[in-house]
């Protein structure tokens, strides 16, 4: 496979030295592996100005040939591949919001070498026994809806404003270089959400009323000079 470059070709080398002779399936670990990369580089969205959310969580569906085939040793190929998806997520500067989880699937519909990834951010607790455990959902994290992109609020939050500083830039003329800070802490399992106005010009809005510090909840909504976002839940949206 000498068109692999980079972590592909790091992907390659750890998990085909493993399964090269264990396998018969026309669906390889290796391209397993190549496929979730790629999917984290498809779906990353931006968090701050410095980092970027990718899924955690993945299902792998198989024909059930390759299904019968591979997943007698999914948690050994999944023992390669995670760390290397951690590898790749760190030279790029992802952020996984819990343990990664990879699940394969049967899928009928599929034809023997083929397969499909489906994957999301979902926040996580571990469970004891390392990254790939299996994990259940604790809570979604709230969202900052901005022109239709969503942006999570997760500790320590990120600053708001048009300048190039800012970890959000927004290009409104109405919204000064560093408009607004939201602030993201979380104690023991209670996240709360602060919205600060740094000194802007114009101001920042919630819920109608002109605020300096205040608290942010599901369905909030905030205005800044012409731009206006909303606080909500993800779930069922």
């Amino acid at each position: 496979m000498g068109w692999l470059h980079g972590v592909e070709r790091k992907l390659e080398n750890a998990v085909n030295t493993v399964f090269a002779r264990a396998f018969r399936s026309e669906v390889e670990p290796i391209e397993i592996a190549t496929r979730l990369t790629k999917e984290l580089d498809a779906q990353a969205k931006l968090l701050n100005r410095d980092k970027r959310l990718v899924p955690n969580n993945f299902t792998v569906h198989l024909s059930p040939h390759d299904h019968d085939e591979l997943a007698p040793m999914a948690r050994a190929i999944n023992d390669d591949i995670v760390p290397e998806l951690r590898r790749h997520a760190a030279e790029r500067h992802y952020v996984f919001n819990g343990p990664i989880r990879i699940d394969y699937i049967r899928d009928g519909s599929l034809s023997v070498g083929r397969f499909r990834v489906d994957s999301e951010a979902v926040a996580t607790v571990a469970e004891v026994g390392g990254a790939a455990s299996t994990t259940t959902l604790k809570r979604a994290p709230l969202v900052l809806e901005v022109n239709g992109v969503r942006h999570p609020l997760l500790p320590p939050g990120f600053t708001i404003g048009r300048g190039s500083e800012a970890d959000l830039r927004i290009n409104d003329p109405g919204i000064s270089r560093q408009h607004a800070r939201i602030v993201v802490t979380e104690i023991a399992d209670d996240v709360r959400v602060h919205i600060e106005d740094l000194g802007s010009t114009n101001g920042v809005v919630v819920n109608g009323q002109r605020v300096t510090n205040v608290a942010l909840g599901d369905g909030s909504r905030i205005e800044i000079g012409s731009t206006r976002m909303l606080v909500h839940s993800p779930i069922g949206a």
